[in-house]
């Protein structure tokens, strides 16, 4: 689906979402501390509140955050001028290479919920025709209430299985 949506809309666009949300945070953190740059604490309290944010709107499993020893990696890695904070610029390279795998498995969750799902109910309604007493109360239901009901019975599925997870 991310593939998709940059054939659609390019990678430009999903860089241009990212360096929105960076944005934000980045200026909530500068606004709250009165500082131009993030320390690591509130690098990690940062990426947790943008996991919880796809979390929560995002269909499919729940998505861990990365540990504090790969933040803590991940910081080295981007910490361009070696003063143990991350600026603006290098906050948003930062979440451009850790939100790149987050996106690709968010994606993969909604390629399920959204297009094999209403397909797989399709099929089964069509499958149960013959079956004495079921087929024709499920055939008695319009096609896109059938394929809505077992579109949402999958993400409450994927997202009881993340909860055992």
């Amino acid at each position: 689906m991310g593939q998709v949506f940059d054939k659609f809309q390019g990678k430009q666009w999903r860089q241009r979402q990212v360096k929105k949300i960076t944005d934000k945070v980045f200026d909530h953190f500068k606004t709250q501390t009165g500082r131009a740059n993030l320390t690591f604490e509130e690098l990690y309290i940062a990426i947790l509140l943008i996991y919880n944010d796809i979390n929560k709107h995002l269909p499919g499993p729940h998505l861990d955050p990365p540990s504090k020893e790969e933040v803590r990696a991940m910081l080295e890695e981007n910490d361009i001028n070696l003063d143990g904070e991350l600026d603006r610029d290098e906050f948003v390279k930062f979440m451009q290479k850790l939100t790149t795998e987050t996106i690709a498995l968010v994606s993969q969750g909604l390629i399920v919920t959204l297009i094999v799902a209403p397909t797989v109910a399709l099929v089964t309604k069509r499958a149960t025709e013959g079956v004495p007493g079921f087929g024709k109360v499920v055939q008695s239901i319009p096609n896109s209430v059938y394929a809505s009901l077992v579109t949402l019975a999958v993400v409450l599925l994927q997202n009881t299985n993340s909860d055992v997870n």
